[in-house]
């Protein structure tokens, strides 16, 4: 209980921080789908992203809920005080392989935390419109820092419009900030979204097509505001809903 009281006390005080995030001035996403994306919090200190796919379905990444710790849903009521929300099922993708994602390499990162208590605003999921090509927009959302390695400055839903770069496909897609695509500092992924939601406006509606998996510094050096590895859930789609229904969910409609 030490380390969740700790992570719940840093996000309470991020959460009223005027610093701005993903990293490179992404504004707070209070409201919209803002209201689906979850924070994660783990016994032995992490903290990822996740977003309601059902009532009582978080949709995540597998290299956030690793075997040996405890897991929580970090809720915000009405007074933006954090609660702790438990968790009774988790599933990694039995496909996923912890080295493979740490090597920025494709790999089926992807799990499920189903939830005691239901929650409301949840989204659906989708596949990326295809055929895929450099320069195809989407929009990524997490809770993550928004400096690296100051924990205290993530805790705040935050959104930013990236474009896809190199040669996207099913396996993965590689995201980059427009603006200085990929080579200088700007928008994009950092510790905490992990697991975080990837849209795609499609016929006027957000649809979750993928999950952050890692981020880059600019020319792939370490760090954040580079390239954002997004895994698309074009392949895991089926075991998402096999996984949902053995536990009794019910997947958001688009």
């Amino acid at each position: 209980m030490r380390n969740f009281t700790g992570l719940i006390a840093g996000l309470a005080l991020a959460a009223t921080s005027p610093a701005w995030a993903i990293v490179g001035d992404a504004p707070p996403l209070a409201d919209g789908v803002g209201r689906s994306v979850v924070t994660i919090v783990g016994s032995r200190g992490n903290f990822c992203t996740g977003t309601l796919i059902a009532p009582d379905l978080v949709l995540s990444a597998a290299h956030c809920v690793g075997p040996g710790a405890t897991y929580k849903i970090v809720d915000y009521g009405a007074d933006r005080q954090p609660q702790l929300r438990d968790v009774k099922n988790i599933a990694d993708h039995p496909g996923f392989n912890m080295q493979t994602m740490l090597a920025h390499r494709a790999t089926a990162d992807v799990s499920l935390l189903q939830l005691e208590t239901p929650k409301k605003n949840p989204l659906p999921i989708g596949a990326p419109t295809l055929p895929l090509a450099a320069g195809h927009s989407f929009t990524i959302a997490g809770i993550g820092v928004t400096i690296r390695g100051d924990g205290k400055s993530g805790g705040v839903v935050r959104s930013a419009a990236l474009v896809a770069t190199g040669q996207p496909g099913a396996l993965q897609i590689r995201l980059v900030d427009p603006a200085g695509g990929g080579t200088r500092a700007g928008l994009g992924a950092c510790t905490g979204d992990s697991g975080g939601p990837v849209f795609e406006d499609q016929g006027g509606k957000l649809v979750i097509i993928g999950i952050i998996s890692w981020s880059t510094g600019p020319n792939n050096t370490g760090g954040c505001g580079g390239l954002t590895g997004v895994t698309p859930l074009t392949l895991y789609r089926d075991w998402i809903e096999k996984t949902a229904k053995q536990w009794g969910s019910v997947l958001a409609v688009p």
